[in-house]
């Protein structure tokens, strides 16, 4: 059963290096961990309308917290850095840069 692009693409990572990645038109999200390159690429096509030129994924570990004396660790996640073909631009970063 195929996922919707949704399922996949979970959020945009807003931090000072996805912007400085915004002006080589790369742009990084938060995916499903599950999710592998093709699906990635599909999904953004789908839900953008844009050309993407290469995926790059990386597994995020969780990091270690503490409150007081109890330590917790927060969930690891699956980050994908696009690249766009030409000159396309996603809308809801323009903002960012």
């Amino acid at each position: 059963m195929a996922r919707l692009p949704q399922d996949i693409i979970l959020k945009p990572v807003v931090t000072e290096r996805s912007v400085d990645l915004l002006e080589q038109n790369k742009y990084t999200f938060r995916v499903a961990k599950n999710a592998n390159k093709f699906e990635i690429k599909s999904a953004v096509e789908s839900l953008f309308k844009v050309d993407v030129e290469k995926v790059h994924t990386m597994n995020v570990r969780g990091r270690t917290k503490r409150m007081g004396r109890s330590e917790g660790k927060t969930a690891s996640w699956k980050k994908a850095i696009i690249t766009l073909k030409g000159d396309k631009t996603i809308e809801f970063f323009d903002s960012l840069h």
